[in-house]
């Protein structure tokens, strides 16, 4: 993964061979501005619980702070994702950073639970502006043929990120200060600005703007079988992560009585594997049934699901993760891949992939929900059966209705 990463900086990369060089360019410039932006997200999210906390928030705020985020980053998607397949995508990216700028500076400033809300609110705005346009970019300037391979690499960035901010934020909590973290959060979105505006062509130059076409209606979009069936999937997918995250840590807790570095260690387990597999399966994307690939992923998902509850010891639950990562790393860069080749059927790349990334929000702000109604109605461990059920379920309607996608 790394070596085919480096020979892309060096101009090396056998895959990337047929883009032109300025697309290489936009491409490098993406892959950095969201390593450096997601990275300063998950340095602040972990710690947004704790500072919450030091204010006086009791848990269900706490959960407000989430769902805020979750809530505004659902309802603005679409808008965005069709507003830059009109005006292109860079204005939209830029606005975006500018947001996340802001609103650490807001962190810093903030002492009232209320505000925390708010601000998460704005944030999710500001990530509705980045995630999906920056996704409809690349797929835009990715030649037909390579979707699953330059979603794949792509994805090495929000993964890795994901995987580092965390631990960062824990380590400069600990030396410096909160404050320190949130202005961290700042200046790795300004960083991203600076590439942004600096290394990204003038939207008159993007491809989207050349083109010069009327969007699809959201009707035609939203009715066609396999953007039905990739929705459904993605959305189970991630509701099962929304349980991991939200209910692993207690249940580790009252059954094995862990200690919190081995628990942060069995989350960020499954985010790190399928990292480790986004290379290797987007190439696979491009030369194999998706269709298969993709459920094939589904069932290795559920029957991690289930294994949790099955766990006896701490090995135990590290297998039970590392499948579930295998699952999502093995059925992720298919899932884009396909994404990406129905946006470039229907010149709504931005519609395509913020509707796909809008069934992301939702999936994990429903799985936590969910988990915690069967929580307090059922029992702790029938949150992941729970998630093992609605798995089989998002595998059974993408096997139904999505095509195989010719990558």
């Amino acid at each position: 993964m790394i070596p085919e990463f480096i020979n892309l900086l060096k101009g090396e990369n056998r895959e990337f061979d047929i883009i032109p060089s300025p697309r290489k360019k936009i491409f490098l410039t993406l892959f950095f501005t969201i390593f450096t932006t997601v990275t300063g997200v998950g340095i602040v999210v972990p710690l947004l619980p704790v500072y919450a906390n030091d204010l006086g928030a009791k848990g269900i705020y706490i959960g407000m702070i989430f769902g805020a985020f979750a809530l505004s980053r659902t309802f603005f998607l679409p808008w965005f994702g069709r507003a830059s397949d009109r005006h292109g995508r860079k204005p939209f990216i830029v606005a975006g950073l500018l947001g996340y700028i802001l609103v650490s500076m807001a962190f810093v400033t903030c002492d009232t639970v209320t505000g925390l809300i708010l601000f998460r609110f704005i944030q999710g705005i500001a990530s509705a502006m980045i995630m999906p346009v920056v996704q409809a970019y690349v797929g835009e300037i990715t030649p037909r043929g390579r979707e699953g391979y330059a979603m794949g690499l792509f994805n090495m960035s929000m993964f890795a990120s994901l995987s580092l901010g965390p631990l960062m934020g824990g380590v400069i909590a600990d030396l410096l200060s909160m404050d320190a973290a949130f202005a961290c959060l700042g200046f790795l979105s300004a960083t991203g600005l600076c590439l942004s505006i600096v290394l990204l062509p003038p939207t008159s130059d993007e491809q989207i703007r050349q083109k010069k076409h009327t969007p699809l209606s959201w009707a035609s979009i939203i009715k066609d079988p396999t953007l039905i069936g990739l929705f459904v999937y993605r959305f189970s997918y991630t509701a099962c992560i929304g349980i991991i995250w939200s209910f692993l840590p207690i249940f580790v807790h009252s059954r094995f009585d862990l200690s919190d570095s081995l628990t942060g260690v069995l989350v960020m387990l499954g985010v790190f594997i399928s990292g480790l597999l986004q290379l290797p399966m987007g190439y696979a994307a491009d030369r194999f049934n998706t269709k298969v690939i993709v459920s094939a992923g589904g069932v290795l998902c559920a029957i991690a699901m289930w294994l949790i509850v099955e766990a006896t010891s701490y090995a135990g639950l590290v297998g039970a993760i590392t499948l579930f990562g295998l699952g999502g790393g093995i059925s992720m860069p298919s899932i884009m891949a396909m994404a990406v080749v129905k946006g470039h059927e229907k010149g709504a790349m931005g519609a395509v992939i913020s509707l796909i990334t809008m069934s992301h929000s939702l999936g994990m702000l429903t799985g936590s929900m969910a988990a915690g109604i069967a929580m307090d109605h059922a029992d702790l461990v029938a949150v992941f059966p729970l998630g093992a059920v609605l798995m089989l379920l998002g595998g059974a309607v993408f096997h139904l209705t999505a095509g195989r996608a010719q990558t």
